[in-house]
């Protein structure tokens, strides 16, 4: 299932608009996220704070910033109802708060079962409306002796891809271990923007993190935005940062290696368009 939201613009009237926009900014925020849920919110909001200030128009917070705890099911504890909630609340408020597109990193949602949640990346316009919402869909596993992953333990996986239309252009909403799958990325369409809130381990991430993130944004020709979890957690866990943001040309426009911080880049729409005229690699697609 794909769900677009806002999407009524006729596709040649889309690109005529998206040419014609003048550049903006958008911002990644990394955090290196704790077992308490509130002192999280605290540093996401002196952090979007930051970047609000720099005039960015869109801006995305990392996988589990509101909550790395001591034990994968911590964030079965701290699961909120769709559309009630603290956390959900201080998303809807930050975004109203400074006037931005807030990309919510992921909230622990209620699943269908007690046991497990949906980890819900939502996205809020301007206003403080929950406009998307999407559920991870490819759930982390991993076994390297000592250093074991599984989420699907605590996680129920989505099953919808999701594009919502913003005044910036369209945003494809994905996470983490879904960078590893670019079906996915297909499967939106043509995007503007791809967003992929994380918390690659330093493991993965020294292997394969930039690699995955450029070639998205290449074979996709879009920005891709990539706000990461990035240092040592209480709970014992490393993530490995990085967190960036890339063009249409697989150009790093800006990375953050470590620690908690703003990643704040310009977007061109008019450049993107010219990449996708001059090498139109999305027209030559045969398989579908």
């Amino acid at each position: 299932m794909i769900i677009t939201k806002n999407s009524t613009t006729p596709e040649a009237l889309r690109e005529t608009l998206i040419t014609t926009q003048s550049m903006f900014r958008v911002a990644a925020i990394q955090m290196a996220s704790g077992p308490n849920v509130q002192a999280n919110l605290q540093e996401a909001s002196r952090l979007i704070e930051l970047a609000a200030a720099t005039g960015a128009r869109i801006i995305a917070l990392p996988e589990y910033f509101c909550l790395m705890g001591m034990q994968d099911t911590d964030k079965v504890k701290a699961r909120e109802k769709d559309g009630d909630g603290p956390i959900q609340d201080f998303l809807a408020a930050e975004a109203r708060r400074h006037k931005v597109w807030l990309v919510g990193g992921t909230v622990p949602l209620e699943a269908t079962v007690p046991d497990r949640v949906r980890n819900a990346c939502l996205v809020f316009d301007g206003e403080g409306r929950r406009v998307a919402r999407y559920d991870k869909i490819h759930l982390f596993g991993f076994d390297m002796g000592q250093e074991k992953y599984s989420e699907e333990r605590t996680i129920e996986p989505g099953a919808a891809v999701v594009t919502v239309d913003s005044p910036y252009g369209r945003l494809g909403i994905s996470v983490c271990y879904d960078l590893r799958f670019p079906e996915l990325y297909r499967a939106m369409g043509e995007v503007d923007f791809l967003f992929v809130p994380s918390a690659f381990t330093e493991t993965t991430g020294k292997a394969h993190w930039d690699v995955l993130v450029r070639a998205r944004a290449i074979e996709n020709q879009c920005y891709v935005v990539a706000p990461a979890q990035g240092g040592y957690h209480v709970n014992g866990r490393e993530t490995h940062g990085h967190t960036m943001i890339v063009d249409p040309w697989g150009v790093v426009l800006d990375r953050l290696p470590r620690g908690s911080g703003v990643v704040v880049a310009g977007v061109n729409p008019t450049y993107m368009a010219k990449i996708r005229r001059s090498l139109p690699a999305l027209k030559h697609r045969t398989l579908r």
